[in-house]
């Protein structure tokens, strides 16, 4: 009996690891699309003068409760 005698359903059984291996790979590469396709809009947005919250609290320690959304 060696390590990769499954049976009578190896058939499945590799189809399925087959069918989970396609599943996650096709995740990562849209996961990395993403990621670069959010990069892109974030430094669209940068370039066209909008600013990040987190920045605007670091510039100012004064910040209205407006500027946090809780206004």
């Amino acid at each position: 009996m060696g390590a990769f005698d499954l049976g009578p359903h190896a058939a499945f059984i590799w189809a399925s690891y087959g069918a989970v291996t396609l599943v996650l790979a096709g995740l990562v590469v849209w996961l990395l699309a993403d990621h670069r396709k959010q990069r892109r809009m974030l430094a669209e947005l940068e370039a066209s003068g909008v600013t990040r919250r987190s920045a605007r609290k670091a510039e100012g320690a004064g910040a209205s409760p407006s500027d946090n959304g809780q206004g």
